[in-house]
C-alpha cells in the first residue's frame, strides 16, 4: 500500500536519511550538520514553514520524499507549486510510485489556485526528463535558470554605493 503524507518533525531522521540518499544519487556533498539544523526548523519548527515536506511510504516504510514551496507569477496573478525535489529510492522506481507522487502534488496546486507546477531536472537524467516529458510536461528551452550563491549574494549587497532600505524606516 502506498501513502504519501505530509512530512511531520518526529519524521526529521527519516526526511533528512532520503534528503542523504539523494545527494549521493546526484554525486553532492550531503548536507552539513548546520544544514540539516536549517532543514528541520525551516520545514517543521518555522510558522509558517518555508517549505512543505511530502514522504512517499510502502506498507510505513518510507521510500522517497518530495519538498515543495510557492513563488508568484506576475503575468498569471496565480501562484506556482514549485517542486525543489521529487526523489524515490532505486527500488521504488518504474512501479508506478511517481506518477502517483506527481499527481499528488498536482492536486494540491490545484487547491491551492496555482496556475502551473514548475520543477528543474539535471541535464544528465535521462530517467527523469522521460518521465516528466511522458506525463505532459514541458522542457522550457527559452528560459535559463542563473544563480546567486551565497558568497556570491554578499558581494551583491556590498555595493560601491549606499541604497537607502525603506524597509526599516520607521516614520
Amino acid at each position: 500500500m502506498l501513502t504519501i503524507r505530509p512530512a511531520r518533525f518526529d519524521d526529521a531522521d527519516v526526511f533528512l536519511a532520503l534528503i542523504d540518499a539523494l545527494a549521493d544519487y546526484e554525486k553532492l556533498a550531503r548536507p552539513d550538520d548546520a544544514a540539516r539544523a536549517r532543514l528541520i526548523e525551516d520545514g517543521f519548527r518555522r510558522t509558517p514553514p518555508r517549505f512543505h515536506a511530502y514522504l512517499i511510504l510502502k506498507h510505513d516504510t518510507a521510500i522517497g520524499y518530495a519538498i515543495t514551496l510557492e513563488t508568484y507569477s506576475s503575468f498569471l496573478a496565480k501562484p506556482t507549486l514549485y517542486i525543489e525535489d521529487l526523489f524515490l529510492l532505486p527500488d521504488a522506481r518504474g512501479r508506478g510510485v511517481g506518477s502517483a507522487v506527481l499527481r499528488y502534488l498536482a492536486n494540491i496546486a490545484l487547491e491551492r489556485g496555482c496556475g502551473r507546477m514548475e520543477w528543474v531536472c539535471l541535464d544528465w537524467n535521462r530517467t527523469a526528463i522521460d518521465f516528466y516529458e511522458r506525463h505532459g510536461a514541458e522542457h522550457l528551452t527559452e528560459w535559463r535558470y542563473y544563480r546567486l550563491t551565497e558568497e556570491r549574494l554578499n558581494r551583491l549587497v556590498a555595493p560601491e554605493q549606499p541604497v537607502r532600505d525603506e524597509r526599516t524606516k520607521n516614520e
